[in-house]
């Protein structure tokens, strides 16, 4: 096994890392703490392709796969500016639209989302599904050559942004022949459909996305908006949701970079009776502990990313890297906080916001214990137990 990184790859990290950091943590942090959009790095990462780097050259993007992607993810992460959009816009649905999308679809709509001029999100959860895909009750009836969609979704990030959102939708009822894994079908919604509305859903963690709970009122969907076959949602879900996990992952090892860089300078510099407080291993070795976890974390991640590049299957390791990622950034994040002392709530060192994005990141887009029921059956072979 080749652990050496290409020259393509080393010359993309170097690529992100220098446009991010002139932006920075403190531009992240100004903005999550004021709810604003992160335009400006957006715009600035889609005109030079890096938005784009997993989407096929033929359609504006780099040509390359959820590796490269997760580079970037991680590497604007590690400039203190995690972009939780990355995660829906450009894994979840430029990875679902490049694979099942039509020619016509592909055509469309993933040389917007390669150029950064162009989101669109993914709509999956719902007030009372929670993370049984399977109850889904947001439903898409034929109607003509249209499907009119009703329903409900929670936690949507970024519908204000958006120009389309991949709803997840049920063609079929659940007690009926062919209700179960093969009624699920995906559609791409104008964020402005009439009989769409979406309602601001507040949180306390500063995030610079918002999030929303969208309700479909009858809204028209024209059946070129399906994307591939009615009924093959569950398995196009699924080709997406290893992405998400894995840009999950990615953002989280990021910060853990990030904030640990953050700290070992404040350790470094601060000094009490007369010695940096680096030098106790009170105060050094939770840094310690903290760089070995995100460095496995980021092993995992980059082994996920290949397998899916490679075809191969992807859902354990992606499991594994969005648990191992969001322990380790979480636990670096609190450690910069500690070692920071009082300094580490301070607005003017921007570690809170970095702390809500990984505690976020611990629930979502899959929480740890789900991960953990996944490990368990299908890892060890154990009865499942939900």
């Amino acid at each position: 096994m080749d652990f050496s990184t290409n020259e393509e790859h080393r010359a993309l990290r170097e690529a992100v890392r220098a446009l991010a950091a002139e932006f920075g943590g403190a531009y992240y942090a100004r903005k999550a703490e004021a709810r604003e959009h992160t335009t400006e790095l957006w715009q600035a990462l889609g005109k030079h392709g890096y938005l784009g780097v997993n989407i096929p050259e033929e359609y504006g993007g780099g040509g390359g796969g959820l590796t490269e992607l997760a580079i970037v993810g991680e590497e604007t992460a590690a400039q203190g500016c995690p972009l939780l959009l990355m995660v829906v816009s450009c894994a979840i649905s430029a990875e679902v639209i490049s694979e099942f999308g039509t020619a016509e679809q592909r055509a469309r709509w993933l040389p917007k989302l390669a150029d950064g001029t162009s989101k669109i999100v993914f709509a999956i959860t719902e007030p009372d599904a929670g993370s049984n895909t399977h109850r889904l009750s947001t439903t898409a009836t034929r109607d003509g050559d249209r499907y009119l969609l009703n329903g409900q979704k929670c936690f949507i990030t970024g519908a204000d942004e958006a120009d389309a959102i991949l709803v997840v939708a049920r063609t079929a009822p659940p007690d009926t022949p062919g209700g179960g894994r093969s009624a699920l079908s995906l559609f791409v919604v104008d964020a402005d459909a009439p009989g769409l509305v979406k309602q601001p859903q507040p949180v306390s963690v500063a995030l610079a996305e918002r999030q929303f709970t969208l309700f479909f009122d009858n809204v028209v969907v024209e059946a070129d908006r399906l994307i591939g076959t009615e009924g093959d949602g569950f398995r196009q879900v699924f080709h997406g949701l290893n992405p998400e996990r894995v840009m999950g992952a990615a953002l989280c090892v990021g910060i853990g970079r990030y904030a640990l860089a953050r700290a070992a300078a404040y350790a470094n510099e601060r000094k009490v009776w007369d010695v940096p407080i680096g030098a106790h291993q009170g105060v050094s070795h939770a840094l310690a502990k903290a760089k070995i976890e995100v460095e496995l974390a980021a092993l995992m991640t980059a082994r996920a990313a290949w397998l899916h590049d490679h075809g191969e299957p992807a859902g354990e390791a992606a499991n594994m890297a969005k648990y191992a990622a969001a322990e380790a950034g979480l636990a670096a994040v609190d450690a910069a906080i500690q070692v920071h002392g009082g300094n580490g709530v301070a607005t003017e060192y921007g570690l809170i916001p970095l702390w809500g994005m990984t505690r976020l990141l611990r629930i979502a887009p899959v929480n740890r214990e789900m991960i953990l029921n996944y490990v368990a059956q299908h890892s060890l072979g154990l009865p499942r137990s939900y």
